[in-house]
């Protein structure tokens, strides 16, 4: 995971067996499957690992309760296994979550507890534990602030919770492992074709350098997630929508707003939508919203509609009620949704399968699907390179394939904040003992320490202010305002690190700034507002 090691690898090999595009959740799972097999493999990302989509999930593992009761039975049972799988391949990353749904009314303890014992069957030998119906007094000490004026009962499971760009950044190290080439801020520009219309490569620009380089590949894939459409008007002589983008939102707020540690679920809001509350970091997320969206951004913009939803959503089940002065961050994440074959379906209607879509050029593209299923959309793709003729068969290896840094983690192992670096955890207090200046902290109210800088920028890629504070440390997504007062020590930090002047320093501040803005409830939030509202497209359009 070092910058030049992999510029130079890129720069001095002549042709490719794999390349992919694309460095979220997809692109990084087809860069390990191609890797392990034994394929010459190469990954370009435009940006940073996961700074998408990838980075502003739930931050869940799991089968998809929701799809359950829309009967989609296949999609649930893939998701449950490949739940299981992660929970063991990245042990650091991965926890066993409980989740407590309070009822208003008994029929639904009944309703619930059938439906998520047929949950728990169809996730078989690696079920994360039994679904169980509780009491009133059970619901209410399990779940400290819950509304508790005309409770009836509850229902507990159980499912995965993770922290979604660090699984990322562990993802690319363990291609890296496998023999892959794997690089961040290269932008795909141009696809490559021979004199019949076949993709033979793409063309690629660093975005530090300026450099373009033309790299020659036998299969290329495509996994922008929600940029699906920008590269296939590149490969396409007739434009089609691929994906349809579908916004979600979350709020963060501190603990005292769900004590302990089971998270709650609201399995139908008012409009028919789940909402969840889950602890994260010793915060609270509470989301998601889904609104489809007509144009997709790198920093989506929560709107307002949004933030009310899940405000007052939040306020109906919690006796402590939330406010927005109680915002600590917000993030909005888009959702690369399969196009549907009729126009105007709500994102209710929108599969939530993946699909491989295999064009005329041979370009393979996939699209749809979520964190929890990365590892099996990736083998499928590979096969399906292997199935047209791409690639010499090699069978699949990951299904037991240990991630960077995976480890058996207990709930005291967690009580250490440094836990999700799993097995590089005595390297980064390696740092600290020889530069003991390395042990302060990034800022006063958070653990997060200088050291983890340094990690960032020497082992993970890391590469401006934002790289480091939204998705290595997560500091922007827990306490955007905290972000903004570390912006500058961080950005000194790196620019000594990276051999950077004061005019880099400057720019960095700015942009993150900038970026940040979008994670706060604040006057520019009406700004947003009224920027991004004409994008969005009603719920039930």
């Amino acid at each position: 995971m070092n910058r030049s090691e992999q510029l130079s690898r890129l720069q001095n090999t002549e042709n490719w067996d794999v390349i992919i595009i694309g460095g979220g959740a997809s692109g990084l799972g087809t860069a390990i499957d191609a890797a392990s097999r034994g394929y010459k493999t190469i990954l370009l990302e435009a940006v940073d690992f996961a700074k998408g989509t990838s980075s502003r999930s739930t931050k869940l593992v799991h089968g998809g309760v929701r799809y359950l009761e829309q009967g989609d039975i296949h999609l649930v049972r893939e998701a449950l296994k490949e739940r299981g799988l992660m929970a063991q391949n990245a042990g650091h990353l991965v926890k066993n979550q409980s989740f407590v749904i309070p009822n208003y009314n008994w029929w639904s303890g009944y309703f619930y507890t059938i439906g998520l014992k047929i949950y728990d069957l169809l996730s078989g030998c690696l079920s994360l534990g039994s679904s169980k119906y509780i009491s009133k007094t059970k619901t209410i000490e399990m779940l400290p602030n819950v509304q508790e004026n005309g409770l009836v009962n509850g229902v507990i499971y159980h499912d995965g919770q993770f922290d979604d760009s660090r699984l990322a950044v562990n993802l690319a190290q363990t291609a890296v492992e496998n023999g892959a080439c794997v690089l961040n801020y290269i932008k795909v520009v141009n696809l490559l074709k021979d004199d019949k219309n076949q993709i033979i490569g793409v063309q690629a620009t660093d975005q530090e350098t300026g450099i373009t380089y033309d790299l020659k590949g036998s299969v290329i894939i495509n996994a922008t997630g929600v940029f699906t459409n920008a590269i296939m008007k590149l490969n396409d002589t007739v434009y089609k929508k691929y994906i349809v983008p579908s916004q979600g939102i979350h709020l963060v707020f501190d603990k005292s707003f769900l004590p302990g540690e089971h998270a709650l679920m609201i399995p139908k809001t008012k409009d028919g939508r789940v909402l969840f509350a889950v602890p994260w970091h010793n915060r609270v997320v509470v989301g998601t919203t889904d609104t489809l969206i007509k144009k997709q951004s790198l920093e989506p913009i929560a709107l307002e509609s949004e933030i009310q939803f899940v405000l007052e959503t939040a306020q109906r089940f919690l006796a402590k009620k939330p406010t927005r002065a109680d915002v600590l961050s917000v993030f909005a994440g888009l959702r690369p949704l399969a196009a549907p074959k009729e126009e105007g379906k709500s994102t209710k209607e929108v599969s939530r399968s993946h699909k491989i879509i295999v064009s005329e050029t041979g370009l393979i593209t996939i699209t749809g699907g979520k964190w929890t299923t990365y590892r099996k959309m990736a083998e499928e793709i590979i096969d399906k390179a292997i199935l047209k003729g791409k690639l010499h068969k090699k069978s699949c290896v990951t299904q037991h394939l240990p991630i960077h840094g995976n480890k058996i983690t207990t709930a005291i192992d967690r009580e250490n904040y440094l836990y999700i670096y799993g097995t590089d955890i005595p390297k980064i207090v390696q740092l600290q003992n020889d530069d003991p200046a390395l042990k302060e902290k990034l800022h006063p109210d958070h653990e997060f320490t200088l050291a983890e800088v340094i990690w960032a920028v020497r082992y993970e890629m890391a590469r401006t202010v934002d790289d480091v504070l939204a998705r290595r440390v997560r500091l922007l997504f827990l306490d955007a305002r905290a972000a903004i007062q570390s912006a500058e020590k961080t950005a000194r930090l790196m620019a000594k690190e990276l051999g950077r002047d004061e005019n880099w320093i400057a720019k960095e501040i700015s942009d993150f700034n900038e970026i940040s803005k979008g994670f706060l409830l604040s006057e520019f939030r009406n700004d947003s507002k009224n920027r991004f509202l004409k994008d969005s497209i009603p719920e039930n359009s």
